[in-house]
């Protein structure tokens, strides 16, 4: 189901369908994400080599006959991307009524397209993402702040290439699909403020540098949606998480399952989520197979090595308590679990005997939020490698009769 879910994703079987004829003028594609290479390979399988740049996770690169593919860090972002997003600033400066440009977006593009606002720092920025990822903070108050403090988030990269025509293209990793809110919307105008985004410092604890505070005193420039720069923007999803939770569930129908959606747009604390599923898990029998998606969040707590997905994991094995009949599988579509090169894990009922013949407590991997060291210790990691998409996560519980 898991593979189901990502190759329905792959752009290379989804984006063409979205793409008009190629235009006769001047055509600049651009783009920022963990899909983005490959929605790039996809867009000149359908159009022939096109001029433009492309910046992709590292790793994630494809190879292409005329856009440019850039390979720069996320979930932190370094001075490769810095570097790559000026070039892609220059690019379209300049563009005229009659050129087009098409951007191609994914999950990621928040920490690959980098243009800190203001005085603030590469490093400045760098610190500020980490607060965020130990947070605890849902993907979409990250993505306000993160806007405040960028040249380039919050339809400002469209703003760059006004007046030209601009199609984006979005794979979506968001939980319900708001373009606003896919990448940090570099495309896509947004309501919210500078008040907002210092809301958020308050509210989740963060402690950032004076020149973060500063540069969210004065002016924004985050384009409200009715800006006349985007007026000539056209933003279209591409794919999403409840197409591949559909395909998912259409394998296991066909196998003979019971199958419940969940939701495709689940968003909380990873570990409340698992037991709350559990409890579910529990009062029900099989054959039957309970899908979700989203993306859950861990607080930081511990010096472990984890991610929301095998946090998920961890947390559900722990409080099926090695049920019977019971299995699961919790990934993130990208083939990255947090910072780490690790899809997720699966755990079934053997889950949490096989880490005490090893001598390995799970409560104690839980509280230091060390869950992908604990399933790489009892051989439960599930390792995909790049996907080359991303929508997010997916996770099944598997109950058998």
């Amino acid at each position: 189901m898991f593979d189901r879910a990502v190759t329905v994703a792959d752009p290379m079987q989804s984006l063409a369908q979205f793409l008009p004829e190629r235009p006769n003028g001047r055509l600049l594609v651009i783009g920022a994400g963990k899909a983005s290479a490959r929605m790039a390979e996809a867009v000149e399988q359908a159009w022939g080599p096109c001029e433009g740049l492309v910046i992709t996770r590292y790793g994630y690169g494809r190879p292409t006959r005329g856009i440019e593919i850039v390979e720069a860090a996320h979930p932190v972002p370094d001075e490769a991307g810095l570097a790559a997003t000026q070039r892609m600033l220059a690019m379209l400066a300049g563009l005229g009524p009659d050129d087009m440009v098409l951007a191609l977006i994914s999950g990621g593009a928040s920490s690959l397209l980098i243009a800190p606002a203001g005085s603030v720092t590469l490093a400045e920025k760098q610190m500020v993402n980490q607060m965020l990822l130990a947070s605890g903070a849902p993907i979409g108050q990250m993505n306000v702040l993160r806007k405040h403090l960028s040249r380039v988030k919050g339809g400002q990269l469209a703003a760059t290439a006004y007046p030209a025509r601009v199609l984006a293209l979005l794979v979506s990793d968001i939980p319900g699909d708001d373009p606003a809110m896919i990448g940090s919307g570099p495309t896509v105008g947004d309501y919210s403020t500078p008040e907002d985004a210092r809301e958020i410092i308050r509210r989740w604890g963060l402690d950032p540098p004076g020149s973060v505070r500063q540069a969210l005193q004065g002016p924004s420039g985050v384009l409200h949606p009715d800006d006349p720069r985007l007026s000539r923007v056209v933003n279209t999803i591409c794919a999403a998480p409840s197409q591949s939770l559909e395909a998912a569930a259409k394998l296991a129908r066909d196998a003979g399952y019971k199958v419940d959606i969940l939701g495709d747009a689940l968003e909380g604390e990873a570990r409340e989520v698992a037991q709350d599923h559990a409890r579910l898990a529990l009062s029900l029998t099989g054959p039957r197979i309970l899908l979700s998606g989203g993306e859950l969040t861990v607080t930081r707590r511990g010096d472990g090595i984890g991610g929301p997905n095998a946090e998920y994991a961890l947390a559900l094995a722990q409080a099926l308590d090695g049920a019977p009949k019971i299995h699961a599988i919790a990934c993130d579509t990208d083939g990255v679990d947090g910072a780490a090169e690790v899809a997720g894990a699966l755990i079934g009922p053997d889950t949490l005997a096989l880490a005490r013949e090893r001598g390995i407590d799970p409560a104690e991997a839980l509280a230091r939020n060390d869950a992908h060291s604990f399933f790489a210790a009892i051989g439960q990691q599930v390792v995909t490698g790049p996907t080359l998409t991303n929508v997010n996560d997916f996770r099944a519980i598997l109950i058998l009769p």
